[in-house]
């Protein structure tokens, strides 16, 4: 079976975990990976970027979401995932990136283990803000980011992470119950004891981003953006820029539709999170294909694959941007870093764009009960 085949009749094993979307573990058509594997086996990066001031890592990372379970709802072979985030490791990627929710808590636990012969030599980042059961890990409804319960959620982040100290530690949601104030006031508490080195926001309003920047200095913010959801170009983007802040994108390669994988005839499971986005439904991905000839026809000219075209792109928007494309497969992996060697100069990334901005994407980027949760402005404390 090929990908696109996997594509069609891929599922997630819960209904809740709609919740957390996952980065795509679909890359490019067989035929792209023959044509670009030789180069990619021996693909190494070398480029660092900063995030705000002062955190350096790899200029492409890594999302481990997946590695608890795909998209098929198969559980991935522990020692091939250990395999991965330790061959990303030897060929340069120092950013790795998961979350309490995955999983739950298992996603940590492999990344944990995965990286504990290099712990020193990497930044691992991990969010905290959906309602989880501390003791048995199950999701409860809603949101919280009340300061005892960060507390809780970072000593058994801790723990399960193999760690002393968790380099960048993200809200993953904007709690609309709890002041930013006091989240933040919990995160200097933690940075004090030594437990976080850096914070950061996913998917925040632009007033909390900020009210927390004014407390203490946000490192990162994480948004969805890609060739397929430009958001945060509006107000992000600026934002990021005026107060020295790092974005890392997550989804940059559009929960697998920018690798090429996804086609007209596409259809997708019950349960996963892409049968209920409405850019997908059967009314709107032939439009939206349109984009991906677009990077059909780049691939071509630049002698790559749609998702290092993608990933490039994103490297070419500003020096502070680091993707975090997730896998559970080796060659996408190295596909994936391989897009530090994809250059534009200035006319084709002016004629790129002028390209880009013809196409109009139809439909939701979420559904809409997860889309509610981004852009959320925290409560002003009393």
């Amino acid at each position: 079976m090929n990908r696109r085949n996997l594509l069609k009749t891929a599922g997630l094993a819960m209904a809740g975990s709609a919740l957390f979307p996952f980065d795509s573990f679909a890359q490019s058509t067989n035929s792209e990976s023959n044509l670009f594997e030789n180069n990619n086996a021996s693909q190494r990066i070398s480029g660092k970027r900063k995030l705000g001031n002062t955190l350096e890592v790899s200029i492409v990372g890594i999302g481990v979401q997946n590695m608890s379970r795909t998209y098929q709802t198969t559980i991935p072979s522990r020692p091939e995932m250990f395999n991965i985030i330790r061959t990303a490791f030897d060929k340069g990627v120092t950013f790795f990136d998961a979350a309490e929710a995955y999983g739950p808590h298992e996603v940590e636990r492999i990344l944990g283990e995965g990286i504990a012969p290099f712990r020193d030599k990497v930044v691992v980042a991990t969010k905290f803000g959906w309602n989880i059961d501390q003791e048995t890990g199950k999701r409860l409804p809603g949101l919280n980011s009340q300061p005892e319960h960060i507390k809780k959620v970072v000593d058994g982040m801790l723990k399960r992470l193999r760690t002393d100290r968790i380099d960048l530690l993200y809200q993953h949601r904007v709690d609309p119950n709890v002041p930013i104030e006091d989240v933040v006031g919990t995160i200097k508490d933690l940075i004090a004891a030594g437990k976080v080195l850096h914070y950061g926001l996913s998917e925040p309003g632009v007033q909390t981003v900020r009210r927390a920047h004014a407390i203490h200095p946000v490192t990162a913010i994480q948004n969805e953006y890609s060739l397929l959801w430009r958001g945060p170009e509006k107000e992000i983007i600026p934002l990021c820029e005026e107060l020295h802040i790092g974005l890392v994108p997550w989804s940059p390669l559009g929960v697998g539709f920018l690798t090429g994988a996804i086609d007209a005839n596409t259809r997708f499971a019950p349960g996963d999170i892409r049968a209920i986005e409405s850019r997908f439904s059967p009314e709107n991905l032939p439009h939206n294909l349109a984009l991906l000839d677009l990077l059909k026809n780049w691939s071509e000219k630049k002698q790559a694959t749609p998702a290092q075209i993608s990933l490039a792109w994103l490297l070419s928007q500003k020096p502070w941007i680091v993707p975090i494309p997730g896998t559970t497969q080796m060659p996408h992996m190295l596909e994936n870093i391989g897009a530090e060697k994809v250059k534009f100069t200035a006319a084709e990334l002016l004629e790129f764009n002028k390209q880009l901005d013809a196409i109009q994407i139809i439909g939701e980027r979420l559904p809409a009960g997860l889309l509610a949760f981004s852009g959320v402005e925290a409560p002003m404390k009393k």
